[in-house]
């Protein structure tokens, strides 16, 4: 099944950030994964998003390199977490596009946020507009707003019309993260006139597939949590062999031969 016929039904797209980790991933039976700038950027040593000012960022090419990582361990469709496109102007967005498309990504998702504030409506739908002329027939486009994640004083209602001005100007699929009450998902499924991606994982919210897929989410995704989980282990494996000299987390690794046999068929190509 191609990227874009998963969006006539429901799915769940977690998010990799190296080429060990998509492998994983795929392996474990989604029909799709998914990047994550984030997990890229820690894996990098550098921040995502509201970054201090001087604070490392991750570079489009950077970003890129790692992207083609994955989409070549892959051996499902992957869509890409491209930021704001990397750059204001419509035609930066649309040559952001044409890379992802040559990286082999079957999707990706365009913030309507520069990292400090959201752009101007007007502005943000031309950014889609012109993605969509970049992007093709076959490359799934996700536009995503970003007005609920910050707490701007902008609505629900106000992310919403954003969405369906975002579906308008030819995007497949929509995302308004920071949404995390079942009942007002519920009204982003009803009001927007598309498929809607969902994030979960992100702060306490406690929703689970099952919840998003009873009120009619498309698409879930991760974001950074896999890869924030990840760095978490890391840090209290670091403590316990720091503090008490013992590996009681040794107990958690895949075992190398495992490892080493799945990475083997995940080179030739095979599930």
């Amino acid at each position: 099944m191609t990227f874009r016929e998963l969006h006539a039904g429901r799915f769940v797209m977690p998010n990799a950030w190296d080429a060990g980790s998509a492998v994983l991933l795929a392996a474990a039976g989604f029909p799709a994964i998914a990047t994550t700038s984030a997990g890229i950027a820690f894996s990098l040593a550098k921040g995502d998003h509201t970054l201090p000012d001087g604070a490392p960022a991750v570079s489009r090419e950077q970003m890129f390199e790692r992207i083609r990582e994955i989409t070549t361990a892959s051996v499902v469709p992957v869509n890409g977490d491209l930021e704001d496109g990397y750059g204001a102007e419509p035609a930066r967005v649309a040559e952001t596009i044409a890379l992802a498309r040559e990286a082999g990504l079957a999707g990706g998702n365009i913030e309507d946020y520069d990292g400090r504030e959201l752009y101007d409506a007007g502005l943000a739908v031309e950014r889609i507009v012109a993605a969509r002329e970049a992007a093709g027939p076959d490359f799934v486009l996700t536009a995503r707003t970003d007005g609920q994640l910050l707490r701007t004083p902008a609505s629900l209602a106000d992310s919403i019309d954003r969405a369906n001005r975002f579906r308008a100007a030819g995007a497949d699929c929509l995302y308004v993260p920071g949404v995390n009450s079942l009942e007002s998902i519920r009204l982003l499924v009803q009001e927007i006139d598309g498929p809607v991606n969902v994030v979960i994982g992100l702060g306490t919210s406690t929703l689970t597939v099952a919840d998003l897929q009873s009120v009619g989410v498309t698409r879930i995704s991760l974001g950074g949590s896999i890869a924030r989980a990840a760095l978490g282990f890391i840090r209290r494996s670091a403590e316990e062999l720091a503090t008490k000299g013992t590996i009681t987390f040794a107990a958690d690794q895949i075992p190398q031969a495992a490892l080493n046999e799945l990475f083997a068929r995940s080179s030739k190509g095979e599930h």
